[in-house]
């Protein structure tokens, strides 16, 4: 009887590692938490066509905007742990989300497993030129001498464009009045016509409005000057310690053997890194940055970390 079971475990050990070796082998749907459009789905969409380029399996990503993101997430959280789904996520449901929302309808630690981070963008602190300030330093001065009086757009309570500029604020010691619009495009009309005297949103919003001479970039919220935007300096090179780069990461539900996961990983690891679309990536002022699961849950924590002392000196909490 022992050699039985010992037999049929061995040959179910066999047919899992076999499977996670032949990922993928079946259609994939990578879920994004996001609308069509956005820069996930964009992302997405670079991975898919070409993994079904290399594999002439089917790569189809499904859109399931809603709740910051959480709805598209929770889809992944409750899809079946074997290869069929996987998803894209960033650092507000996976991070961020936890800080704000009174109860998720998933737990990121216990519901989800961490494959690999994908890319990243810089944000950009950008200033209408009618406020007359070049540096982040003179922009510090002006608004630590009038709190208040100032306003900043970002694209809605609880994002990153928020919590970048409220961490400024709370670094410079001052008040900044917030206005949120529904996306970066909104947000940007809105600093040319100085309805917001500022911003710190995704470069890729920001850098194509520079021509109209009206909209200026102080800084970049890296912690190292982007290497796709070498000229323009840190808020850390400013004396402000701020670090709002945008990111986001392979998921899957918990419960996905490693061996798939390590497959997974390897795989679209070779798609972000591959040439033609770190050409796409560059074009969008993104870079590839793959790592394991323990370093993508590094990051989560250091996120989680970093956001917990702003978002209560801000006072910040979405109703649900």
């Amino acid at each position: 009887m022992k050699r039985g079971m010992l037999a049929a475990l061995a040959v179910l050990v066999c047919t899992v590692a076999a499977s996670a070796q032949q990922w993928p082998s079946a259609p994939v749907r990578i879920v994004v938490p996001f609308g069509a459009g956005s820069t996930p789905d964009v992302v997405a969409r670079m991975i898919a066509d070409y993994l079904h380029d290399k594999s002439q399996v089917p790569f189809i990503v499904e859109n399931k905007p809603g709740a910051s993101g959480n709805s598209g997430t929770d889809a992944v959280a409750k899809a079946a742990p074997d290869g069929s789904t996987v998803g894209i996520s960033i650092g507000g449901p996976l991070a961020i989300n936890t800080l704000l929302f009174g109860n998720l309808p998933y737990d990121p630690k216990k519901d989800l497993a961490l494959i690999t981070m994908l890319v990243t963008q810089p944000s950009a602190l950008a200033v209408n030129t009618g406020l007359g300030v070049n540096t982040t330093r003179e922009l510090i001065d002006l608004i630590g001498h009038n709190p208040g009086k100032y306003a900043y757009g970002s694209i809605g309570t609880g994002s990153l464009s928020q919590l970048a500029m409220e961490a400024i604020a709370l670094k410079s010691g001052t008040q900044l009045v917030h206005v949120p619009y529904s996306s970066s495009p909104q947000a940007m009309t809105a600093l040319i016509r100085n309805d917001v005297q500022m911003v710190c949103l995704p470069a890729i919003s920001v850098v194509p409005q520079l021509s109209s001479g009206k909209v200026k970039i102080l800084a970049v919220t890296t912690a190292e000057r982007s290497a796709l935007m070498p000229g323009i300096s840190t808020l850390k090179e400013a004396g402000i310690d701020v670090e709002a780069d945008a990111w986001m990461g392979l998921i899957a539900p918990a419960g996905i053997s490693s061996n798939m996961i390590e497959r997974i990983r390897a795989l679209v690891t070779e798609a972000i890194e591959s040439r033609a679309i770190r050409e796409k990536l560059t074009a969008q002022l993104m870079e590839p940055i793959p790592d394991t699961p323990a370093e993508f849950r590094a990051r989560i924590d250091a996120d989680i970390a970093r956001w917990t002392p702003v978002i209560a000196a801000a006072k910040i909490k979405i109703q649900q």
